[in-house]
C-alpha cells in the first residue's frame, strides 16, 4: 500500500512542476483524482488541469490546504512570503509541507508559515516528464511516515535522494537544479557547430541528442569515471584528442565550475533575501561563496552524514 494511499494531497500554485507531481501521482496509481486539490487564481488554468486530470481545483490558498495531509508549494520565490502569510496558522501539526520553492530555507519555511513539518526539496526540469532527480531535506520534526509520503510524492517526478543536511539541497539546486541549463547551452553549442559543418539543422539536431543521450546511458551502465570514458575515444594525435585540447585551451571545466559557483552563490541570495524580509538576520556566511574561499577556509564546503537515493 502506497504512503499516500486514503491521504490528500494539495499542490499551492499549478505551474509546470505541481502539473509534474500530478501526473506523475496518477499515472503510477499513487493517488486517486479526488485525493488531489489545487488552488489556482487563474481560472481559465484551473479549468484546464481540472478537465484533463479530474483533480478538484479551487481558487483560494486556504481551502485548498484545509483537510490535506500533503501539501505542495509550488510557487516562485517572490510569491512565497504572501502565500505563507495567508497559510501561516491554518496548518495543523499532522499536515506535511513539501516545498520546492527556490532558495527557500527550512529557516523561512518553518518561520513564515508557523510550521514544523517541513520538506525542502529541488527538482529538476526533467521532472517535467518523469525522469527528474530530486534532492530533499526533512525538518526533525518530520516524522518517519511523513518521510515516506514526501518520498512517495518526489518519486513521482524521478528519481529521488533524501539528505541529511540543508546545505546540500542548496549545493543540488547549483548542479542538478540548474544542471539541465548547462546541458542544453552545450547541445544548443553542437547544434549550431554541426550546422556550421554542413549539416541541415534537423539532421545536426538527431545527431547531437542521440550523442548525448546515448553518451550518458553509457556513463550510468558502465559506472566508469567520466575520464575513463573520455580516454576510451581519445586516440593519441586522433581527432577526439585535437577537439578536448581546444576545449581545455578554452578553459572549459574553469567555466563549468565558475558558472555552478554562481548559481550556488545566487541560491544563497535568495534565501537570505527571503529570511531577511522576514527579520530572521540570515547569516550569509552558511556556505563557502567561491571554490578559493573553500579551500581558503579550510575545507568550508557543507557536510552531511548520509544521502539516500531511490528511483522511479
Amino acid at each position: 500500500m502506497s504512503p499516500l494511499s486514503n491521504r490528500t494531497v494539495a499542490t499551492i500554485g499549478s505551474g509546470v512542476m505541481a502539473e509534474a507531481i500530478i501526473a506523475g501521482l496518477l499515472r503510477g496509481k499513487l493517488v486517486g483524482p479526488d485525493q488531489i486539490v489545487g488552488s489556482e487564481p487563474r481560472a481559465e488554468r484551473r479549468e484546464e488541469l481540472s478537465r484533463q486530470y479530474g483533480v478538484r481545483m479551487v481558487a483560494a490558498n486556504a481551502e485548498a490546504v484545509s483537510g490535506a495531509d500533503v501539501i505542495l508549494l509550488s510557487l516562485k520565490p517572490q510569491t512565497l512570503t504572501k502565500v505563507g502569510h495567508e497559510l501561516a496558522g491554518r496548518l495543523q501539526p499532522n499536515q506535511l509541507v513539501v516545498s520546492i520553492v527556490a532558495g527557500a530555507t527550512c529557516k523561512v519555511l518553518t518561520s513564515l508559515l508557523d510550521h514544523r513539518q517541513v520538506v525542502r526539496s529541488m527538482p529538476n526540469t526533467p521532472a517535467q516528464i518523469g525522469r527528474g532527480i530530486t534532492v530533499w531535506y526533512p525538518t526533525p520534526e518530520v516524522t518517519e511516515e511523513q518521510c515516506d509520503q514526501a518520498r512517495v510524492l518526489l518519486r513521482a517526478l524521478g528519481t529521488e535522494m533524501q539528505v541529511e543536511d540543508e546545505h546540500f539541497v542548496e549545493m543540488a539546486t547549483a548542479v542538478s537544479g540548474t544542471g539541465p541549463a548547462y546541458v542544453f547551452l552545450v547541445m544548443e553549442a553542437l547544434i549550431d557547430a554541426a550546422v556550421h559543418l554542413g549539416f541541415p539543422r534537423h539532421i545536426a539536431h538527431d545527431l547531437v541528442i542521440e550523442t548525448l543521450e546515448g553518451s550518458t546511458a553509457f556513463a550510468k551502465a558502465t559506472a566508469q569515471h567520466p575520464a575513463v570514458l573520455r580516454n576510451m575515444v581519445t586516440s593519441p594525435g586522433g581527432t577526439s584528442a585535437a577537439a578536448i585540447h581546444e576545449l581545455e585551451s578554452g578553459r572549459l571545466r574553469t567555466v563549468l565550475s565558475d558558472a555552478v559557483w554562481a548559481s550556488y552563490r545566487r541560491t544563497l541570495e535568495l534565501g537570505n533575501d527571503l529570511e531577511k524580509g522576514l527579520g530572521l538576520n540570515a547569516d550569509q556566511s552558511d556556505g563557502p561563496t567561491d571554490g578559493t574561499a573553500a579551500m581558503a577556509t579550510g575545507g568550508a564546503r557543507p557536510k552531511a552524514r548520509a544521502a539516500r537515493r531511490t528511483g522511479s
